[in-house]
């Protein structure tokens, strides 16, 4: 057992110390609840009862010969704990939540994106075929979505995954847009082309009614 001097001369040089590490983050693993505790061992007091799993930490200090890290929780209370309950990258669990909150909302996306392209007009056979080339794409990323969630954490890297789907998605947005401008053009061309119609017919009409009584008064005096 180490002498208590020698302890508290390490906490002290430990708390020193702190002020010029670098903080870095750390999550509590799959270990339920984790005690902090005011030095590097079981026999200091518990500042904390515990500190849930998945909880986002900053690690202060580490003593790679007692197997202690001192640490900070998000309410600002530090304490040691056992290193072995850190681990770099958020658990398995907390990515899982993550990961479904991502899939509601490019369900979402792509139950709007599907209503939209049903209301576009038929008669546009290229913007059909555009249409179903987007209805195509995001089925597309919601089966790449539903592999990402059957991989370990360590098999991809998620960040990057997810700043792809987000520039995809708006690149489908972008081109969804086009589509609807272009349908409201060929609404647009089609009103106009009634109206002038309508116009002709009405000024047709009106040279009938002027014509078609000369022609009976003509008749009338040629008896």
């Amino acid at each position: 057992m180490k002498h208590p001097i020698l302890i508290w001369f390490g906490i002290l040089l430990a708390s020193l110390t702190t002020s010029f590490v670098f903080a870095e983050t750390r999550y509590i693993d799959d270990t339920l609840y984790a005690p902090l505790r005011s030095g590097e061992g079981l026999g200091f007091r518990i500042v904390h009862k515990g500190v849930r799993s998945g909880t986002a930490i900053e690690l202060l200090v580490t003593n790679p010969e007692s197997g202690y890290s001192k640490v900070r929780t998000p309410e600002g209370i530090e304490g040691w704990l056992p290193t072995r309950f850190l681990v770099a990258e958020p658990i398995a669990k907390t990515k899982l939540e993550q990961l479904q909150v991502q899939h509601e909302q490019l369900q979402a996306k792509f139950t709007s994106l599907s209503e939209e392209s049903n209301s576009l007009t038929s008669t546009n056979t290229s913007n059909a075929k555009k249409i179903n080339r987007l209805e195509e794409d995001n089925k597309n990323l919601l089966a790449e979505l539903a592999d990402i969630k059957r991989i370990s954490t360590n098999a991809i890297s998620l960040d990057k995954r997810n700043s792809e789907l987000r520039r995809e998605n708006e690149e489908l947005k972008n081109e969804l847009e086009v589509l609807n401008s272009e349908n409201i053009r060929l609404n647009d061309n089609n009103e106009r082309d009634k109206m002038l119609l309508g116009g002709g017919l009405v000024v047709l009409g009106v040279l009938i009614a002027v014509i078609v009584p000369m022609f009976k008064r003509d008749k009338r005096d040629t008896w």
